[in-house]
């Protein structure tokens, strides 16, 4: 049996450990490959959850607006309602015509805000049930921008282009 120096078992040991890490650098690039490919999937997973939570982001500040908007909406109809003269009866002629002008102006602006308010309260609802942001016409999604531009919008842009398109040939302009 020959019996081996100090220096020559070091060697050997120092061979062993080199052939170990050659034998697992070679295997190492495989598995950082492999575990690559399920990053990038989680990653457009990660990108596509992170884009539903903007929208989503976007819907609840537009409906906590709405909201907003709704109540400052009745509030004011209710002072309006309150502060409304009933009897419009002034000895000068152009005075009573100017009351009564400014009157209808009132209820004129009043009425709109009704149409706006009835709107209001239909998109809460369709946020409520999840069909807020959706094309009515086309069932494609409507952009985030035109929804914080036109809150109560049930149209995509181009649908709506093209509605107002086929508005102005029907009316020959």
């Amino acid at each position: 049996m020959v019996k081996k120096t100090t220096a020559q078992k070091a060697k050997a040991s120092t061979s062993k450990k080199a052939v170990t890490k050659a034998t697992s650098k070679k295997a190492a690039p495989a598995k950082t490959e492999a575990a690559a490919k399920p990053a990038k999937k989680s990653t457009a997973k990660k990108a596509a959850k992170t884009k539903l939570n903007e929208r989503e982001t976007v819907i609840h500040v537009i409906k906590q607006d709405l909201l907003s908007q709704r109540g400052t909406l009745l509030k004011e109809a209710e002072e309006t309602l309150n502060t409304l003269p009933s009897d419009l009866n002034f000895p000068d002629m152009g005075d009573q015509a100017t009351a009564e002008t400014d009157r209808n102006f009132t209820l004129r602006l009043r009425d709109r805000e009704r149409m706006l308010l009835k709107k209001i309260e239909e998109t809460i609802e369709r946020i409520d049930s999840s069909d807020y942001g959706i094309c009515e016409e086309c069932g494609n999604e409507i952009g985030t921008k035109r929804l914080e531009a036109r809150p109560v919008a049930t149209y995509c842009i181009e649908c709506k282009t093209r509605q107002e398109e086929e508005e102005r040939i029907a009316e020959g302009g």
